[in-house]
């Protein structure tokens, strides 16, 4: 059984595919498997995929039918793995070839985490660029700068098997933001190991990210805020927190549908604001 399980969701990323799977390849730490997920893709990203995976015994390629996302891919992926620790590679990422080995050797040594991840170098449509003071990466209780902004990236992280479990793996109903859904609940409960070493490639700026096509993010935020307090595993700080968090996102985006004329979406956030405010009051 391998130690390390690592899983890579793809979809229409058959020019940059080869870059990440060959990083997991490289890794100097050999005790890993490595799946990848097709999550229905219409390029000639499986082609290159099984070129590069084929007669490893340490890699499997599923293919998926249709699209289902990301979050079912990286399910999927892991229902299939049989590693104690889990980690991610983005498609469009790359990994340094030390980055698990440093990794296990941090967790090695600080058994009480159950979860950490790198420090990580940001490249821009070809250019190196520092990330903003906002995404500066923290140590331990992160849950606080957590609400406001996804502060663990998939790439960079590893994390218990039993870990993710606990948590029932990524919401496949969010078609975005359930990275930051997972680590919200991870981070309410857990501190988060931080290897102080650029151990990974965060490649942004091309068009087809996630992220940058789907618009009104917040509106998943304040789904994931939602059953966040639904859990009811929050003590009072925490719950504050939440709703404050849920109250601003709820505003913003109910004065951005007043601004396009969609007065019954904007009472209705409009209404989960006011509902959160209440809740806050008497809990």
């Amino acid at each position: 059984m391998p130690n390390v399980s690592v899983i890579i969701p793809t979809y229409n990323r058959a020019s940059v595919i080869k870059r990440a799977i060959e990083s997991v390849l490289a890794q100097d730490y050999r005790d890993y498997e490595l799946i990848v997920v097709d999550d229905g893709s219409s390029d000639s990203g499986g082609r290159v995929i099984a070129g590069l995976l084929g007669g490893n015994p340490n890699c499997q390629f599923i293919r998926l039918n249709t699209n289902h996302g990301v979050s079912y891919a990286r399910n999927t992926g892991v229902k299939h793995s049989r590693g104690t620790w889990i980690a991610f590679l983005d498609s469009d990422d790359q990994w340094f070839s030390s980055k698990l080995r440093k990794q296990i050797l941090w967790l090695d040594a600080n058994p009480a985490y159950r979860i950490a991840q790198t420090e990580e170098q940001w490249i821009r449509k070809g250019e190196k660029v520092n990330p903003p003071a906002t995404h500066i990466k923290r140590a331990g209780d992160i849950f606080a700068v957590s609400l406001q902004r996804c502060m663990i990236t998939p790439s960079s992280v590893i994390l218990q098997r039993t870990l993710f479990d606990e948590f029932k793996g990524f919401n496949e109903s969010l078609p975005a933001c359930e990275d930051y859904d997972l680590w919200l609940k991870i981070t309410a409960r857990y501190p988060v190991g931080l290897i102080p070493e650029k151990l990974m490639i965060r490649y942004g700026g091309h068009e087809d990210q996630l992220s940058a096509s789907v618009m009104g993010l917040d509106r998943f935020r304040i789904r994931a805020l939602l059953d966040l307090l639904k859990g009811n595993h929050l003590d009072a700080r925490k719950k504050r927190l939440v709703v404050d968090t849920l109250v601003k996102r709820c505003s913003i985006v109910a004065q951005g549908y007043r601004k396009r004329d969609n007065i019954e979406l904007y009472e209705r956030y409009r209404k989960i604001a006011a509902t959160a405010r209440e809740f806050g009051e008497f809990h």
